[in-house]
């Protein structure tokens, strides 16, 4: 079955079974490792990206569905060499212990902010439902609020 989408930002075209889950074809066929491979049940978060906007769980996500969608992964979150408010704030807040699920949790935070753009803890503990094995719960929450910021004031100076 030939699947057509769009990748961070890239035409993509691609003969292949379409129940394979979408995250074996972002990591093996078009060679993307950012998203890991974490469960496999679409509960910890690991695989999470963007499917037009939507933060979903590409474990259990069947690759036909992504026919004629824009699906964007950590690695098209930046904009070149400008990152994105959600790297920003996680590098300045040092979040990551061991790192693996990050990448996950900024696609589920970068997809938060799009919907709240400035949420508040029970926003964040309602919609942020990764799990994170190093606990780096608190630095990520930090982290949040920091992006938020960032991207409000991004917005000021764009307008200004």
């Amino acid at each position: 079955m030939t699947i057509s989408f769009n990748i961070n930002g890239k035409p993509t075209s691609l003969d292949v079974d379409g129940d394979t889950p979408l995250l074996w074809v972002v990591r093996d066929m078009l060679d993307l490792k950012g998203t890991k491979f974490g469960c496999g049940k679409a509960a910890c978060g690991a695989c999470t990206l963007h499917v037009d906007g939507k933060a979903i769980r590409s474990c259990s996500y069947a690759v036909k569905y992504a026919e004629g969608k824009n699906i964007t992964t950590i690695e098209g979150l930046s904009d070149g060499d400008q990152l994105h408010p959600v790297q920003q704030a996680w590098m300045e807040e040092v979040v990551p212990q061991c790192g693996y699920c990050q990448p996950g949790f900024m696609m589920a935070t970068a997809a938060l902010l799009e919907q709240i753009p400035h949420p508040t803890d029970e926003d964040i503990d309602n919609n942020i439902v990764n799990v994170c094995r190093c606990a780096t719960y608190y630095r990520m929450r930090k982290a949040i609020h920091r992006a938020a910021d960032i991207q409000s004031q991004n917005a000021k100076t764009q307008t200004s």
